[in-house]
């Protein structure tokens, strides 16, 4: 059945990704060129949220400051646990939910001092509650095959559109390069 749910993932990717239509932007594609950012700075400079310190520690410093959910929101931040592969974490903005269990990302430092946007992250966990999820792997060009552990959505004080956030991204890059 996982299998077949990646598959039919698969193949959702390549009708938003234009496969083989040669134009516009696709799935996961980088924005700008290199860019010596880190994925906490970058999602507080895109969101708002005013959180400090290193990826791993969000989720705790968030509660009873911001609401976190187990559930995505357009606009919310998707904070994935420390673990052997990610031992400072990773926090990731939500720009679109496509389904109950996809919604693209748009991140820092997932791809060493890249920014991607829209990329996609699907749940993976038996429970289907956000607890282990899989990332779009850009230099792959495909999902990647890691499961990582996420702890959850931590939703900024404002709501936002995917429009805004994906406008709001080339200064968000600039913001967090000078932190």
């Amino acid at each position: 059945m996982r299998r077949l749910h990646a598959l039919l993932w698969m193949l959702g990717l390549c009708a938003l990704s234009a496969c083989g239509s040669g134009g516009g932007a696709r799935v996961g594609d980088y924005v700008g060129g290199t860019a010596a950012v880190e994925c906490a700075p970058f999602a507080r400079a895109l969101t708002g949220v005013r959180l400090s310190g290193g990826a791993d520690d969000w989720w705790r410093q968030a509660a009873g400051r911001y609401q976190r959910a187990s559930r995505p929101a357009v606009g919310s931040i998707l904070a994935l646990r420390s673990s052997g592969r990610l031992p400072d974490g990773h926090v990731a903005v939500v720009t679109r939910v496509m389904s109950g269990r996809q919604v693209l990302v748009t991140q820092a430092n997932w791809v060493h001092h890249r920014v991607t946007e829209d990329q996609p992250v699907i749940d993976v966990s038996p429970g289907n509650d956000w607890s282990v999820v899989r990332l779009w792997w850009p230099p792959s060009g495909q999902m990647g095959i890691t499961e990582y552990p996420a702890l959850g959505f931590i939703l900024p004080d404002r709501p936002t559109s995917h429009d805004q956030l994906i406008a709001a991204t080339p200064r968000a890059v600039r913001v967090a390069e000078n932190e």
